[in-house]
């Protein structure tokens, strides 16, 4: 069997001249005709393109979908090469393909009008095509929730696009993991992107059409539901893998739909595309809040009382598994550490150690003045407690920085967690699950579970720039740690360390 498959890498290495020469000679063709043909006006394209660098050329943006249509769904480990080639050659003649490629995604409404968005206008999602790739990705949007009458009406006051599609922009354009340019997303770039936008304010939970006493429809569930079986007549039924990504809310709707929609295909007969899950910020905590206060909206109340709430409100559905395990207490289902264990299908987790939206619902302020000590210890609790529950989640990135989201995020490949980018374990996790099905020995030196270990917010040199709230300015970690409040000789001391070897040590992210 490698015989066969080394063979067939030279094969395909040996076609990697005869590629390029067609390719080339299109992209001089293209070039000739767009300086005769009508005004284009390409997203970052520059005013007159230059002739396409030599293939190897790095820096220079990329996504040839339509003139290049290979797919990229198997990555040997032989092929990788070769690959790379193939990929920097797509990337070289962007000057040409932005001329005519339309790299936005397009609003799609689902064929089912009776599933909705809260205020019953329709549901949809937004659909940018790559003609020759078997991978698909949709993206679940994120956006809080509201739990009862009054502030489900003083959100539709407030962010009606959250609860309706009336408004809608017609394209949308993909960043970070949804982005088309190979240098913003370099292995998902080819991909079928899919953008569902957040309009049932449940965490994608919902089931329960408009009554007069709810006054809203919640119906999260159903529209993830609606969506797939959409895609199915737009090409996912030739897909070989679906990746359902989602950030915040829309990670907690990775969580608790990633089987479900698993289940839906198996029983529409297309049991043999591979659904996986990757929850961003999603991975919330039903702790104790620093500062307890009245349950008003989802930003005062407590985590588990917004979703025992809630999830009445919703009609929430849970995965099966989970709530039978929590039978009359389903609300336990919306935290990740206590849905996952009962989830079948892959799923990769992304969570800031120190994440902002959990720190707002636990009533820790970090604006303003420096944080008081008990606030410190607190927040040095909240990365302790996350790192505790995360410790047995397979494949996961849990960075030691205060942030919020990071998928959809153009700097979303910069963040490391010792030496290796979320990209880059995205893809490691990728190419684990083939060599599963394969029964080979996962890859040396590709790790798909990485937490940092240093204990303070913004300890990794690499978490996104934090700024002063007055000054606008960027801060590094020791600013950062200042402003809030942090006192290095006691915490040297507390260490065993010399004040001077601390700071060097946060200044280098140890």
């Amino acid at each position: 069997m490698r015989g066969i498959k080394m063979t067939a890498v030279r094969a395909a290495s040996s076609l990697l001249p005869l590629v390029l020469v067609v390719m080339q000679s299109g992209a001089g063709l293209c070039a000739r005709r767009s300086r005769g043909g009508r005004n284009p006006q390409p997203r970052r394209a520059p005013p007159a393109p230059p002739p396409p660098p030599p293939p190897a050329a790095s820096g220079t943006r990329g996504d040839a979908a339509e003139s290049f249509p290979l797919d990229f769904t198997a990555v040997e480990e032989n092929m990788d090469n070769f690959m790379t080639q193939v990929k920097n050659l797509a990337q070289s003649l962007y000057p040409c393909s932005a001329q005519k490629l339309d790299h936005d995604m397009r609003l799609h409404f689902v064929d089912n009008a009776s599933v909705t968005c809260n205020d019953g206008s329709p549901a949809g999602y937004y659909l940018k095509e790559s003609r020759g790739s078997r991978r698909w990705l949709i993206f679940l949007e994120g956006g809080w929730y509201c739990f009862n009458k009054e502030n489900c009406d003083s959100r539709y006051e407030t962010m009606r696009r959250l609860m309706s599609s009336s408004k809608w922009p017609q394209s949308k354009t993909g960043t970070g993991i949804l982005s088309p340019l190979p240098e913003e997303n370099p292995h998902w770039w080819n991909a079928n992107m899919v953008y569902v936008p957040y309009c049932s304010s449940d965490a994608w939970s919902g089931a329960a059409a408009k009554t007069e006493q709810s006054g809203y429809a919640f119906m999260g569930s159903l529209i993830i539901q609606e969506t797939v079986k959409a895609l199915l007549r737009k090409g996912l039924d030739g897909a070989k893998v679906l990746l359902l990504a989602g950030s915040s809310a829309g990670g907690t709707g990775v969580l608790l739909n990633v089987d479900r929609v698993a289940e839906l295909l198996e029983g529409l007969g297309h049991a043999g595309i591979h659904v996986r899950g990757l929850a961003d910020s999603g991975w919330f905590l039903d702790n104790k809040q620093y500062d307890f206060t009245d349950c008003l909206d989802a930003l005062s109340c407590a985590p588990t009382e917004t979703i025992k709430r809630g999830i009445k409100y919703w009609g929430g559905v849970v995965p099966e598994k989970c709530r039978q395990a929590h039978e009359g207490e389903e609300w336990n289902c919306f935290f990740g550490y206590r849905v996952f264990p009962s989830i079948k299908s892959p799923v990769f987790v992304v969570q800031w150690l120190f994440d902002e939206a959990q720190l707002t619902v636990d009533n820790v302020q970090l604006t303003g003045q420096p944080v008081q000590e008990g606030q410190w210890r607190y927040i040095q609790n909240l990365g302790a407690e996350l790192r505790n529950t995360l410790k047995d989640v397979p494949a996961m990135f849990a960075p030691a920085c205060l942030s919020h989201e990071v998928i959809t995020r153009s700097y979303w490949t910069e963040v490391q967690v010792k030496g290796t980018s979320l990209a880059r374990a995205l893809h490691c996790w990728d190419r684990s699950l083939q060599d599963n099905r394969n029964n080979k020995a996962p890859p040396k030196g590709c790790p798909v579970h990485l937490m940092d270990s240093c204990p303070w917010p913004h300890c990794n040199p690499t978490c996104p720039a934090v700024r002063d709230q007055f000054t606008g300015q960027e801060m590094n970690v020791i600013q950062f740690l200042t402003h809030m409040g942090f006192d290095v000789q006691k915490m040297a001391r507390q260490q065993g360390l010399e004040p001077g070897k601390l700071l060097g040590m946060l200044s280098g992210g140890s």
